[in-house]
């Protein structure tokens, strides 16, 4: 596979760690599980799984782990033959969830590999970036580093500029940076952004300062994102595309596990549907349905569902709903 893919998504990849108790009860002997996630992995392979061309590109480790995350990868669909290396060891997270969808998570990521995506990065895929349909990046990326958010503005320019698709995710983690930067990023992508996915209240109140979803996709449309999703909560999802704004209705998931990597699920699908010609009410309502199915599964990548289950959902959903 070389150029002209559907969906490129520009970020980092983590080793998961899933813990068997919640972490204060941790003890000696707490069985773990590892896998692999981080937004960009999560969004790739459910862009893949979608029916799109993808590839990622993050920069990984040097570590022995770096074999088995770049063969999960790829076992996902997802093209890796653009990743680069460096002499850093892979980020990594410890996560704790349950049924009720309660997380806990534990981060170490300072000095990591996908910290060092930089400029220089961006420029080695510039033919990629120009040649593609859609890109996907989130303000995780561009919290990394000052070079990594210097990275991100340069691919959402590029890809942009090249008449391609821009879906962004602020994704605000206060742990990874302050409210200030991450407005600037936001105010700085906006205007390149075809499909700019956010949450209600987390990244709402800290970047637009508001909790109501309605206003808060009115905000991010004002500083010039073309269509805006919110998820609001299980179940809820408004969708704000400049011509009317609308809530709309998600398949809920009868035996939920984990909602980690659930809305880039939702991001991977939808970008994936619309770089593949789908109207945007089909790309949402199949972004909705993969999302729904993805909870099924423990941490970002435990459960991707195919595109003929996803289909089957949405359909069955509207037929349901009238929607």
């Amino acid at each position: 596979m070389s150029g002209g893919y559907d969906v490129l998504v520009l970020g980092e990849v983590l080793v998961e760690i899933h813990a068997g108790a919640a972490l204060r009860e941790a003890a000696d002997g707490t069985p773990a599980r590892i896998s692999y996630s981080g937004d960009a992995l999560n969004a790739a392979a459910a862009a893949a799984a979608a029916g799109a061309r993808t590839a990622l590109l993050a920069v990984v480790g040097d570590d022995d782990l770096s074999v088995p995350l770049l063969r999960r990868a790829a076992e996902l669909g997802v093209d890796v033959s653009h990743v680069r290396r460096a002499p850093r060891p892979n980020g990594a997270y410890l996560l704790s969830a349950d049924a009720d969808g309660d997380r806990e998570f534990v981060y170490w990521r300072t000095r990591s590999a996908g910290s060092t995506l930089s400029p220089r990065h961006v420029e080695s895929w510039r033919e990629l970036l120009a040649g593609s349909a859609a890109l996907i990046t989130s303000g995780i990326t561009g919290a990394l580093s000052p070079s990594s958010r210097e990275a991100v503005a340069a691919a959402a320019r590029l890809a942009h500029g090249a008449g391609g698709h821009l879906s962004y995710d602020p994704n605000f983690r206060p742990g990874l940076t302050g409210r200030a930067e991450a407005r600037e990023l936001l105010a700085e992508l906006a205007p390149l952004t075809g499909l700019l996915k956010t949450s209600c209240p987390a990244d709402a109140l800290a970047l637009v300062d508001t909790d109501d979803p309605t206003t808060a996709a009115a905000r991010c449309r004002a500083l010039g994102a073309r269509t805006v999703a919110v998820t609001a909560g299980a179940g809820r999802l408004l969708l704000d595309d400049g011509t009317r704004a609308a809530y709309h209705p998600v398949p809920a998931n009868p035996a939920p596990v984990d909602a980690t990597g659930a809305g880039d699920c939702f991001t991977g699908t939808a970008t994936a549907r619309l770089a593949l010609g789908d109207s945007l009410a089909d790309a949402v309502a199949y972004g909705t349905a993969a999302a729904s199915l993805s909870v099924s599964g423990r941490g970002g990548t435990g459960r991707v569902p195919s595109f003929a289950e996803t289909a089957a959902l949405a359909a069955a959903h509207r037929r349901a709903t009238g929607s």
